[in-house]
């Protein structure tokens, strides 16, 4: 098993058919899940799934739901991201996450991250942070 940080190729394609509004006002809901050294997840993976997430004190089944950054440009790259997400008071584990639009059929799969190696919370915070929103870092990049 092995989590592979990526895109995931649905949620490119989906891009093309309109599925996804990341826009603050009257955009979908996008979760981030978190997941075990076990679970089995890269570009391949096309909606969310409880096989391997994590469990724990502080979390419930698909996550925390994420606060977007309206899209943008810069140049010639179109990006997005979102604000920095908080397991509070979490005693958990987790080894990846993955970022998937609660509001299309299916829970379907935005992209999948990999923390290089399992990362742990006891009676503390579990943080995500996202990189900063601009052409060279945001989460979500279209160069």
């Amino acid at each position: 098993m092995a989590i592979t940080q990526a895109m995931c190729t649905s949620f490119k394609k989906e891009l093309l058919e309109a599925k996804h509004n990341f826009l603050n006002s009257g955009g979908n809901t996008f979760k981030l899940a978190l997941y075990t050294s076990s679970a089995s997840l890269d570009a391949s993976t096309t909606a969310y799934t409880t096989s391997n997430e994590v469990s724990g004190t502080g979390y419930t089944a698909k996550g925390n739901t994420l606060t977007r950054v309206d899209p943008t440009t810069s140049g010639t790259t179109a990006f997005t991201d979102f604000a920095d997400t908080t397991f509070s008071s979490s005693t958990i584990t987790a080894r990846g996450a993955m970022i998937f639009n609660e509001d299309t059929s299916g829970d379907t799969s935005v992209l999948i991250l990999d923390f290089g190696s399992d990362k742990s919370s006891s009676s503390g915070d579990f943080t995500i942070a996202f990189p900063a929103a601009d052409a060279s870092n945001a989460i979500i990049r279209i160069a």
